[in-house]
């Protein structure tokens, strides 16, 4: 199994080393011909307006969700905005993959300086501390799975291929949603 990770903008290489750190080979993921050669796709947090800029400069963002139509992708922060159908607070001309049935708000925790640390609960039971930087809103997700919770508020989701998370588990150290993600594209290969 190889995953890849879009390495435009964003913590790409956190998410590489944490897709190590499980056993698990990770290639950057920089034009159309690198899809071709994974099984699923993580697209990290970063700035979602750059990087919907950058995938239309590269001439990725068609190939993308062609990809996320049939194959596993993975969405945090800024990827979760991406993968999003309806996005609030969209600014005027930015692009979306879309193919995740929510609406997502972005920045609706704050902005830099209200960047924080919490304890999510997914719906296994488990508990991870997670990072929540800039971070999107899950608005409506009540046409997915919630695969975890901060409080009362689904903060990821999961509709057949396709994985969201409004936080950034590879900056605290955080496993659960990469190896759920993990586990689900073993699945799709078998």
């Amino acid at each position: 199994m190889l995953l890849g990770v879009l390495a435009l903008q964003g913590d790409s290489r956190e998410h590489i080393h944490l897709l190590e750190t499980l056993d698990v080979a990770a290639v950057a993921v920089r034009d159309a011909a690198d899809l071709s050669a994974i099984d699923g796709l993580v697209i990290p947090g970063g700035e979602s307006t750059t990087i919907s800029k950058l995938l239309e400069i590269f001439d990725l963002l068609d190939p993308i969700r062609s990809f996320a139509k049939t194959r596993p992708v993975l969405g945090t922060c800024a990827g979760l905005i991406l993968l999003s159908d309806e996005v609030e607070g969209l600014l005027q001309g930015q692009q979306l993959i879309g193919g995740l049935p929510i609406i997502s708000s972005r920045n609706a925790y704050g902005g830099q300086l209200n960047s924080f640390e919490a304890t999510v609960t997914f719906s296994s039971g488990e508990e991870e501390n997670v990072a929540f930087i800039r971070a999107p809103k899950i608005l409506d997700s009540d046409s997915t799975e919630v695969i975890a919770r901060l409080g009362d508020e689904a903060v990821a989701v999961r509709s057949n291929n396709l994985f969201g998370a409004s936080f950034h588990p590879e900056l605290t150290g955080g496993t659960h949603l990469h190896k759920l993600f993990i586990e689900f594209v073993k699945e799709t290969k078998s």
